[in-house]
């Protein structure tokens, strides 16, 4: 399988983190600005084949996403085994993970992506059915963060949680209708964070493996935030609350 990664961070971030994924690199033709010739630098240095071509090229191969005048051709992002997340979780001590809950939206997975790495989130769940993928689209909203962090696909998500309540992880849910305010759940320890999809929210059997349902509270008159958003605020709260 193949995949196209575009815009200045997302491939920069790819080349400095995993060259190998990189069949060819499409850069628009012309005069190039500081960035754009930096980038291309990196790649040569990287042994990575570089192509001048029209934008209008670049426009095509992008879909009509916003490429900034670079497209990395490469082979599809491989998220880890359930079986190599057992692993690396034994070597936590206090993990702090992010499980989405069949967030379907690209750009909105690419945004939660790159608020979880930013948080220093030692791996995301992600469902293997009726999740968006892991393309170029959510790539660029990441802006570069998809190659620095532990994804994980998962046959059942609510069995998984489940798994690591187990073993001792509490597992906290973004729900608007929570019982308990987001910033009075503790976060200090091995917690899992869960958020939902973008019009339902958590799903029953997800709600149920919650220690914690915590809501945002709102000052205004819109119901909900966006999910990435949601994700955002409690993680940093996580954060916060870890030191």
């Amino acid at each position: 399988m193949s995949d196209r990664i575009y815009g200045i961070h997302a491939v920069r971030e790819l080349i400095d983190a995993d060259p190998a994924r990189i069949r060819s690199l499409k850069v628009a033709a012309g005069r190039r600005a500081p960035e754009l010739a930096a980038i291309v630098a990196r790649a040569r240095n990287a042994s990575i084949r570089v192509d001048s071509v029209e934008r209008s090229a670049l426009n095509r191969l992008a879909g009509g996403g916003s490429h900034q005048g670079i497209l990395a051709e490469c082979h599809a992002v491989r998220p880890a085994s359930e079986a190599a997340f057992e692993e690396r979780f034994a070597t936590l001590s206090r993990p702090l993970l992010l499980a989405l809950d069949h967030i379907e939206d690209p750009r909105n997975l690419g945004a939660c992506l790159r608020s979880a790495e930013a948080a220093g989130v030692d791996a995301v769940l992600v469902p293997r059915r009726r999740s968006a993928p892991l393309s170029g689209v959510a790539a660029k909203a990441a802006s570069g963060a998809m190659e620095h962090l532990t994804i994980v696909e998962v046959a059942n998500l609510a069995r998984r949680l489940e798994w690591l309540r187990d073993r001792g992880v509490w597992v906290v849910g973004g729900d608007a209708d929570g019982d308990v305010a987001y910033t009075d759940v503790p976060f200090d320890g091995a917690i899992a964070i869960v958020v939902g999809s973008e019009g339902k929210g958590l799903r029953r059997l997800t709600r149920e493996r919650c220690d914690f349902l915590a809501r945002i509270p709102l000052a205004g008159k819109v119901a909900s935030l966006n999910v990435s958003v949601a994700t955002s605020i409690l993680l940093f709260e996580a954060v916060r609350q870890r030191g």
